[in-house]
């Protein structure tokens, strides 16, 4: 199992909107993650610059980032578009973090 980290970026304002959708995750969505060896899954806000740090365990080399193809996936971001920074494809523009440090 590995462990990887990305930022993305909520839009100003967002804060308390971002938090109540994910607090109400799709069961579907969390089905397809757990299936697919995504778990430990935890997204951080800096308030300061709105900048989201998310980091996951997985299984393989499969990352939340790499469902696109699943109908699942583009209905949720399609559902978060309007509260983030997005690609066109409705995708969160999502850039990938190089671990540098760990300490178990």
């Amino acid at each position: 199992m590995s462990k990887i980290a990305f930022k993305m970026k909520l839009n100003a304002g967002f804060k308390e909107e971002y938090k109540q959708r994910h607090s109400e995750i799709w069961p579907e969505l969390r089905d397809l993650l757990k299936r697919k060896g995504i778990s430990d899954y935890t997204i951080f806000l800096d308030e300061e610059t709105n900048i989201l740090f998310a980091v996951q365990k997985q299984e393989g080399a499969t990352s939340s980032q790499d469902l696109s193809d699943d109908t699942v996936v583009k209905k949720w971001w399609a559902y978060m578009a309007d509260i983030m920074e997005t690609n066109p494809d409705n995708s969160p523009v999502s850039i990938p973090l190089t671990e540098v440090f760990h300490m178990d």
